[in-house]
């Protein structure tokens, strides 16, 4: 079977874990040796791309990068695992990078091999491939485009900025009106992302950032539509549980755009694909999970036509992981 995801952010690479883990379990238990049943695939968010001291910086195609093959400095949460910082020290004694963005030294190991690569002429796509190459993910990562549309932030004092000030430097304590991602009305996917999606016998939607993870790949020429068209069904999982988010920031992202924090609210800020046809609309959601916390949100979301079901969202090890992604999985099966 294949399962493609699109994902950005921490909660997306968490995630992307569990659906490995589900699928290496599933095969075990069917006799099949390790990533054999089932194929992979993750469209990647690019907008919280950026350009720092001459490097292409990818932080969701990291997280994912570093999550799957070990790498990942469980402690913080982000970055690589035994990482030092001789070199950030430098740059930021010269004035090139921020005080507040450190670049580890292993971590600029990755910046430096994409920007090298980027700057002689190869894909972002043949990019992603070839920083895979190096450790045994259980999936392949695809750029949700090749094309650059950072994310910037508009706000109520009348700032633009790069998200990744507004996100690291301020914590998204200025009000933020709107998010701009310059270039993406002539995006286009990234080759094989649309692929991905028209292939898939799954398609899940992660439980990463609805503004500013997901918005920017289904913002993408095409993306959307692809979406809508997929045999596929497409299964969100909310990032939102009990009125919280679960991670980060994204209360902050959503309240710019007028929607609540809320699970139900996400799910219909995304929308169903069905019902919303023949009204021209572009739902792309066949089903969604809210926490159990949620579970009142089921019947109205039911009448909206976006079959819920609540169950266990949190992610605290590879048990709970594996759940979740088989819940959505269960949940797109009978969907079908």
């Amino acid at each position: 079977m294949q399962i493609t995801v699109l994902s950005g952010g921490v909660g997306g690479a968490r995630f992307v874990i569990g659906v490995r883990e589900w699928a290496r379990r599933d095969a075990a238990a069917r006799g099949l040796p390790a990533d054999a049943a089932h194929d992979i695939r993750v469209v990647v968010n690019t907008g919280d791309d950026w350009w720092l001291a001459g490097l292409r910086i990818a932080p969701d195609h990291d997280s994912l990068l570093y999550s799957l093959s070990g790498q990942n400095d469980q402690d913080r949460g982000w970055g690589r695992r035994d990482e030092t910082e001789r070199v950030a020290s430098e740059l930021q004694a010269w004035g090139v990078t921020p005080e507040w963005f450190t670049l580890g030294d292993l971590d600029l190991g990755v910046h430096i091999a994409r920007t090298a690569w980027l700057r002689s002429g190869i894909p972002l796509s043949e990019v992603y491939r070839r920083l895979g190459a190096r450790w045994p993910l259980g999936a392949t990562l695809l750029p949700a485009t090749e094309d650059e549309i950072d994310t910037h932030v508009h706000t109520a004092d009348g700032q633009r900025m790069h998200f990744q000030e507004w996100w690291t430097r301020h914590r998204a304590t200025i009000p933020a009106v709107s998010f701009e991602n310059a270039g993406i009305d002539t995006a286009r996917p990234a080759a094989g992302a649309l692929e991905a999606i028209a292939a898939a016998d799954v398609i899940l939607i992660a439980p990463s950032n609805p503004v500013v993870s997901i918005g920017p790949i289904l913002g993408i020429p095409g993306m959307r539509d692809a979406l809508r068209t997929a045999s596929a069904p497409v299964v969100g999982v909310a990032p939102v549980i009990g009125g919280r988010v679960v991670r980060g920031m994204a209360d902050a992202c959503l309240t710019a755009i007028g929607v609540d924090t809320d699970a139900a609210a996400i799910a219909r800020h995304y929308a169903a694909r069905g019902a919303d046809a023949a009204r021209g609309a572009q739902g792309v959601l066949d089903g969604w999970l809210v926490a159990e916390e949620d579970a009142a949100s089921v019947d109205g979301l039911a009448v909206d036509g976006i079959p819920t079901r609540a169950v266990p969202l949190w992610m605290r090890d590879a048990d709970t992981s594996a759940a979740l992604a088989g819940d959505a999985i269960a949940l797109a099966r009978d969907l079908r």
